[in-house]
């Protein structure tokens, strides 16, 4: 049997001496991004650890994508970011995520960050890294899990709802929660406008989230 060989660039991450711990400095945290689509918070956190709340605490080793021809990998090439892609169409799932989990392993990192990455992770990439893998999810995990969050919101004309920063286990949504923040969805008529007041507070959070993380250990 033959199988479809990781696809990356391995250029190192971005060195120098706006991103380099000066001497004596603690080591950054090294994120792992993993996403399946355009990667709005992905560009959140990289854009953190440049200019934002993390900038003195972390550094993005790689952005990872299960599907080669995610936008998010160019807009993370563009940043600066290392990439790495490894096809998941047609794969078993605890195979695939056997391999992702060993690619991933290459870049040595403290944390993985899933960022919109659109799979359901197998015991094979969780206990790898266990206890270091984060996930933002547009709702309370206590009252809606799995996809679609903001159609939820919406369609139940909820005045708010909740984004929660988790650890993720090996259930749906049902790891320890992180952070929490709620978005105001009153005189939001759209799902367009749940999803915009939704994000603004997500791209904010994550980081936040992330910061604190560090800063306490996981």
């Amino acid at each position: 049997m033959t199988t479809t060989p990781p696809q990356y660039d391995s250029r190192p991450a971005p060195a120098g001496p706006a991103g380099a711990p000066g001497p004596g400095a603690p080591a950054k945290a090294r994120l792992a991004i993993l996403l399946s689509g355009r990667g709005s918070n992905m560009l959140a956190v990289v854009r953190a650890t440049q200019t934002g709340v993390l900038r003195e605490l972390a550094e993005v080793v790689v952005v990872f994508s299960n599907k080669p021809d995610a936008p998010g990998l160019e807009a993370a090439g563009a940043l600066g970011c290392p990439t790495a892609a490894l096809p998941s169409q047609g794969r078993k799932r605890a195979e695939f995520d056997a391999e992702a989990a060993a690619l991933l392993q290459q870049y040595r990192p403290d944390f993985v960050v899933l960022a919109g990455y659109m799979r359901i992770l197998s015991p094979a990439f969780i206990q790898p890294f266990a206890g270091r893998i984060l996930n933002i999810h547009p709702a309370d995990t206590h009252q809606h899990q799995g996809l679609h969050a903001y159609e939820w919101a919406f369609d139940n004309r909820l005045p708010a709802t909740k984004i929660t920063v988790h650890l993720v286990d090996e259930g749906l949504d049902t790891g320890p929660i992180l952070a929490q923040q709620a978005v105001d969805l009153r005189g939001a008529d759209t799902l367009a406008e749940v999803e915009r007041r939704g994000l603004a507070v997500e791209h904010e959070l994550y980081a936040r989230a992330l910061a604190d993380l560090i800063k306490t250990g996981p």
